[in-house]
């Protein structure tokens, strides 16, 4: 909806504002390549985890819908993914909420634009100037993006894709041939987002500060919805929880110091 009927802010500019006249570039890492690769990667990541988990794992019970009975892996590999793609949905929605309020101006502004204005006119210098209109023969997307800065849609939504792929791998990948391997996998994830928010700079797509902004956005929607929504760990820390008990009882059995009384002179109590 934004996309299509979304107005940004008609935000004005100051003649000598430098930051605002670096050329036009295509974007190294597109939107296509961003969805696909943020989307795909992270939900069959999911499935193949939870279908591996599932296999060697005999602790689900098989669900119903309608009749038919889903496998538990499958019915798992459902919920993963499902959480996984409302916290996406709304990392977008809280970074287009943003851009369409602020609208920001990007650093390729003025050679897109081509505003009305000479600046070379000592009237206009370090004037801030909202009454004017672009005269640049491009599209009324290419001007209605421009104004869409801040924060940056890529940073934010390859940090919040790929962080929350890291954090998945760190909860099934539990391979023992290698213990660095997971990491690597996990270093992987992390630079390519890196290298998506670098891109959006050296493209001259962003200003640095709206790079930092929708890094910090994605990576805060990551931690909130793994940690808060989907309970990624929930399972391991039910199992610690579960072996620690279970250590407790049978130190307890062995040691004979269930029910022991204790008489300080003041009264008795149990240990």
């Amino acid at each position: 909806m934004f996309f299509l009927f979304g107005k940004p802010y008609k935000r004005g500019f100051f003649c000598n504002d430098e930051s605002l006249y670096h050329p036009y570039h295509e974007s190294t890492v597109t939107s296509t390549m961003l969805y696909v690769i943020g989307l795909l990667l992270p939900i069959c990541t999911m499935i193949i985890g939870e279908y591996l988990h599932g296999r060697n794992f005999s602790g689900h019970t098989a669900n119903m819908l309608f009749g038919y009975t889903i496998p538990p892996w499958l019915w798992n590999a459902y919920k993963k993914v499902g959480v996984f793609g409302f916290g996406a949905a709304c990392t977008v929605l809280i970074t287009d909420i943003a851009k369409y309020t602020i609208g920001r101006l990007r650093p390729h502004f003025m050679e897109l634009c081509v505003p009305n204005i000479d600046c070379n006119l000592l009237e206009y210098q370090h004037k801030y100037i909202v009454d004017f209109h672009c005269t640049a023969a491009v599209s009324n997307k290419l001007l209605k993006d421009v104004r869409l800065s801040f924060p940056s849609g890529h940073s934010s939504f390859s940090a919040y894709t790929m962080i929350y792929l890291a954090m998945y791998l760190q909860l099934r990948m539990k391979w023992e041939g290698s213990k660095l391997l997971r990491h690597f996998l996990q270093l992987l994830c992390l630079l390519m987002a890196w290298f998506t928010a670098m891109t959006r700079i050296s493209n001259y797509k962003h200003h640095w500060s709206d790079v930092l902004a929708g890094s910090t956005l994605g990576i805060v929607s990551a931690l909130v919805v793994a940690n808060c929504v989907a309970d990624l760990f929930k399972e391991e820390k039910e199992k610690c929880s579960s072996i620690e008990k279970h250590r407790t009882t049978d130190y307890e059995a062995e040691t004979g110091i269930t029910g022991i009384q204790v008489n300080n002179g003041t009264g008795n109590r149990n240990c």
